[in-house]
């Protein structure tokens, strides 16, 4: 085990231990970030609390030229792991608690660099990604930091992602006219009708992109998620209510495709709305997209990171592509653990990861 590795995993033991889940977005300015500021001697440390559990912790020291972001924020654990998710343990080649792999596995790592170097280094760690609720990330944004690129920590198996999905959640209400259900009804009559014609008609449409090609991924990926409506067999329905969710290509127009949407079937519905919006990685048209993922490719190069494949998931990285910076997904960990009982990284990509930040970060300070 290297130096490197095993300040990385003491770390993780610290930061695996505190209550970051989201939900219950319980999350404040303490706790996790008190254990941080005291392992960041040396930095600019500011933390910024936006309500919610949406914290930011900003550290800066020397004039980097690059960000790095991680989040904190874990999903809630499941009745299916076998040991205390908060208590992590080190078995054989792999380190299992909760949030090891998504993604304070990457955080750990980063503040092992940052006590292992005097390089000039930026971190933005956050606390909103598993809420949908990018107030932290957006908050951050306003005041326009300037750097050449900002590198995003997720579960990667230690590939450069330059591209992804965007995500759209949508709610949408139909109404009909309550009666009885035994006489003919008219296409307007029944909410549950209308949302049913909607769905075959959504799907059909969903059917027709699947040439539509960006970077490795095809298709459009569309879930209608849940419907409710009605009162019972013989009632006609007043109304029915249903959330569904889409996730573009880069070279896709989400505007567009939300329009396409909401006007699929006749009647319409009387209300029509997103709930969350993640844009794709990069952000842009066809043409604007293709050129910030050449600059991300050339950056991953430069920096000695492989360049893996497109990935059909979203990450905070659209949000700084979208406000112009370089940007691509970089991290220790495989998505397929992430979320699951028993999540784990695996000790050699913890370790490559963290070498990696290292060489980063002195190469920058020489």
């Amino acid at each position: 085990m290297s130096h490197l590795l095993d300040d990385t995993l003491r770390h993780l033991r610290a930061l695996v231990s505190y209550d970051t889940r989201n939900p219950p977005r319980e999350i404040g300015t303490g706790g996790i970030f008190d254990y941080l500021r005291e392992q960041l001697a040396g930095f600019e440390v500011t933390v910024t609390d936006f309500g919610a559990g949406a914290v930011n912790l900003y550290a800066v020291r020397g004039k980097p030229k690059y960000l790095f972001n991680v989040h904190l924020d874990t999903v809630p654990d499941s009745p299916h792991w076998s040991a205390d998710p908060h208590l992590l343990r080190v078995e054989g080649d792999r380190a299992i608690g909760l949030g090891a792999c998504d993604i304070k596995g990457a955080a750990a790592a980063l503040v092992a660099v940052a006590n292992a170097t005097q390089g000039d280094m930026a971190l933005l760690l956050s606390t909103d990604e598993e809420a949908n609720d990018a107030r932290c990330i957006d908050g951050f944004l306003k005041d326009h930091p300037v750097y050449e690129a900002v590198i995003v920590a997720e579960p990667t198996k230690g590939e450069a992602v330059l591209a992804h999905r965007g995500i759209h959640s949508v709610q949408m209400r139909f109404t009909g006219k309550a009666g009885h259900a035994s006489g003919e009804q008219k296409p307007s009559d029944s909410a549950v009708h209308q949302a049913v014609r909607w769905g075959t008609a959504a799907l059909a449409y969903v059917e027709k992109q699947a040439h539509e090609r960006f970077g490795g991924l095809t298709g459009l990926r569309f879930n209608i998620g849940k419907v409710e409506g009605g009162i019972k067999a013989n009632v006609i329905a007043p109304t029915a209510d249903v959330r569904f969710g889409f996730r573009p290509l880069p070279s896709m127009d989400a505007d567009r495709m939300l329009e396409t949407f909401r006007t699929l079937v006749e009647p319409q519905p009387v209300e029509f709305g997103e709930t969350f919006r993640g844009d794709s990685l990069p952000a842009g048209d066809t043409a604007t997209a293709e050129t910030r993922r050449l600059a991300a490719r050339d950056l991953a190069d430069e920096l000695g990171i492989p360049v893996g494949n497109a990935v059909n998931f979203w990450t905070e990285a659209a949000l700084f592509s979208a406000a112009g910076y370089t940007s691509f997904v970089y991290g220790p960990g495989d998505i397929a653990q992430a979320h699951a009982a028993d999540e784990w990284v695996a000790l050699d990509q913890l370790d490559h990861y963290a070498q990696t930040i290292y060489r980063i970060v002195d190469r920058g300070s020489a």
